[in-house]
């Protein structure tokens, strides 16, 4: 009557960089030509030159879950732990805090759920909530490393190493909450719903010394593509914005919030779902949670269309303009693309 999940997962992932062949190369130089309007980059195909095998991060990780339906507060709610850990190993690699070393992550993540919405394609009424917190344990505490000491200047012979023992194994404690409504404004099928959305997510560190690397947020966009190091970072999406672009390197976000109001309406149903939707939508990011200010807000408006074909999975395209400037840039006009998954 109330089943109960259990999972056991495993991965194993390896990504290399292009070695210094490819940036003296004719392929480099001449598609850097063609991106700036120099001529065109030509056809070179010899790929496999370009990547260098001693340059790479590879992770593995696993995880255990369990999740259960509570019958209170009502049968909608539902428990799901997660122990979980991650090593990262990189060589050379100089896209990160360190580029040799490794890295450990494990921890512990309690969510609690609510979904009381009446259809999954397109839902008219009810609501989602999930509230979720994250917790390694605090290294720190019990080490006895003197992180407000270790090198900070990246230039200094022993920055790396000292990033190797700072970050050997990683602590944070995560807070996320995140909120759906849907209310019907007319009858029938075929109705006009608007969703309201609101969401926030909290990094926190148990050494003021020693703020975590990992598990930062990467705001703007889409929220599926850009120059995120994805395996170090959560992406979320603000429409209007450049992907990325609330928390460029050097900004990683440690606090974000995003608030939305949508308007949809549905031009076909069933198992092929179209809709149209108009949106106002809100959101930022700080690079410290002691700033976290949720009407400190970089502000979107726009239009977009959902598809959600049965072999395929939900596809859509938003036009949205921002209002606001980001880093001295301003959002204006951005297309953003959905495949499998809404933001």
């Amino acid at each position: 009557k109330r089943p109960i999940q259990f999972s056991v997962g495993a991965y194993f992932s390896k990504q290399t960089d292009v070695s210094s062949n490819y940036y003296n190369s004719g392929y480099f130089n001449n598609y850097y030509n063609y991106m700036y309007g120099y001529g065109s980059y030509g056809n070179y195909n010899n790929y496999e030159s370009y990547y260098d095998p001693d340059k790479y991060i590879k992770l593995f990780g696993f995880s255990l879950g369990w999740g259960k339906q509570l019958r209170w507060p009502d049968d909608y709610f539902q428990l799901s732990l997660s122990l979980s850990y991650t090593r990262y190993m990189l060589k050379n690699w100089s896209y990160f805090l360190m580029t040799n070393g490794n890295s450990n992550n494990l921890n512990l993540s309690i969510q609690l759920s609510r979904t009381s919405t009446d259809n999954q394609l397109f839902p008219r009424r009810g609501s989602e909530f999930v509230a979720s917190v994250t917790v390694t344990p605090p290294w720190s505490a019990w080490d006895g490393k003197d992180y407000e000491h270790l090198a900070t200047n990246s230039k200094s012979a022993t920055y790396n190493k000292e990033q190797q023992e700072k970050y050997r194994w990683v602590e944070y404690h995560k807070w996320k909450f995140k909120g759906r409504m849907f209310t019907a404004l007319t009858s029938g099928q075929k109705c006009l719903v608007l969703m309201t959305r609101l969401e926030f997510g909290l990094l926190g560190s148990f050494n003021k010394w020693k703020k975590s690397p990992f598990e930062t947020y990467y705001m703007g966009g889409d929220g599926m593509t850009g120059y995120s190091t994805s395996y170090a970072e959560e992406t979320i999406g603000l429409r209007g914005y450049e992907n990325g672009s609330l928390t460029p390197y050097g900004y990683e976000g440690y606090a974000y919030d995003r608030m939305t109001l949508e308007l949809r309406y549905p031009f076909l149903l069933g198992n092929t779902t179209i809709y149209g939707l108009g949106f106002i939508e809100g959101g930022n990011s700080w690079t410290e949670t002691k700033k976290f200010n949720p009407f400190d807000m970089k502000r979107s408006a726009g239009l977009g269309v959902r598809i959600f074909l049965p072999m395929v999975g939900l596809m859509g395209i938003d036009w949205a303009y921002g209002f606001d400037k980001v880093f001295g840039t301003k959002g204006g006009s951005q297309f953003h693309f959905i495949l499998g998954q809404e933001f």
